[in-house]
């Protein structure tokens, strides 16, 4: 055993000096790190290899000057076949290390649009379930849970939270106007294909979002962002332009979609508009009977709401 060890420290010793050679002319063929230097060539085959072969010589003096031919062997070829076994344990945990960190950022994304969508939460909003909407649903509440499924199905929880505002205001003014007037009056029935309207024009703007965002379902900008902040130097200028246009591709869909929130946002205000006015008509309807005036408000509603559609579009 000893013998072996001293013909691997002589096999060893002579082949650093080959090594050290290539290190300094083409690092990246001596050494399996991700970004080798000559400095590191230097570390690795003028000092740290030969006092390795000089440590294990030591050792084996205990046994006598009696190398034997396997060790000379194996400490010629110790080198030559570290580099890729290096190599290869290199790659596997640099995986390792870049899924453990992905998890950790989707992780603590979530985490953040969850609390977001906490503190956007509004009281008494009514939740829909995406995947079996109400037993009493409309053909507009059927498409909003689709849409908020959509949303969902992106990662995009505080953009679905929009659906559950637009259905709660929906039901809200449905409950009003149904306190308002009869179901077989034509005043309720133009009043709720007006209501009916606005709510498609917001549903528009839910199914935009969700379309903005397939668009850009395929682009990972957390990893673009890792990327050019280590700027490795394998990367190109042509590479990174691509990789900043690509994240430049992200920040305009998310600036498409702060528009498209604002001209929704504008319309759930509308709504809570509505639910005033009709609350108001209806408290005082006892008194004057003014149920037309409802009607009236319906109209100057849509209106603006078309008008402000039309100014964001």
């Amino acid at each position: 055993m000893l013998g072996f060890l001293q013909g691997f420290a002589y096999g060893l010793f002579l082949t650093c000096w080959p090594w050290l050679v290539v290190g300094l002319v083409a690092p990246p063929l001596a050494l399996p790190t991700d970004e080798p230097s000559r400095a590191q060539a230097v570390l690795r085959y003028a000092l740290i290899a030969p006092f390795l072969g000089l440590l294990l010589w030591l050792t084996s003096l205990w046994g006598g000057l009696d190398p034997s031919l396997w060790g000379w062997l194996a400490g010629l070829s110790a080198i030559a076949v570290a580099i890729p076994v290096e190599r290869r344990l290199r790659g596997w945990w640099g995986r390792r290390r870049r899924a453990r960190l992905q998890a950790r950022l989707d992780d603590e994304l979530v985490r953040r649009r969850e609390r977001e969508a906490r503190e956007a939460h509004e009281a008494d909003l009514l939740r829909l379930d995406s995947g079996t909407p109400p037993a009493e649903a409309d053909d507009l509440v059927r498409a909003l849970c689709h849409a908020k499924g959509a949303l969902e199905a992106k990662g995009r929880s505080d953009l679905a939270l929009q659906a559950d505002r637009l259905y709660s205001r929906y039901r809200r003014v449905l409950a009003l106007l149904e306190g308002s007037f009869r179901r077989d009056e034509v005043t309720y029935e133009r009043a709720h294909g007006l209501v009916g309207e606005v709510g498609n024009e917001a549903l528009g703007h839910l199914q935009a979002m969700a379309t903005l965002l397939e668009g850009v379902a395929g682009v990972d900008a957390d990893f673009v962002r890792r990327r050019l902040a280590r700027r490795e130097p394998r990367l190109g200028v042509e590479e990174c332009l691509a990789l900043e246009r690509r994240l430049a591709l992200v920040e305009e869909t998310e600036r498409s979609l702060h528009r498209v929130l604002a001209r929704l946002e504008a319309i759930l205000t509308l709504l809570d508009d509505t639910c005033v006015s009709l609350a108001r008509l209806q408290a005082e309807a006892p008194r004057n009977g003014a149920r037309g005036d409802a009607l009236e408000a319906l109209k100057r509603f849509t209106e603006r709401a078309e008008r402000y559609g039309r100014r964001g579009s």
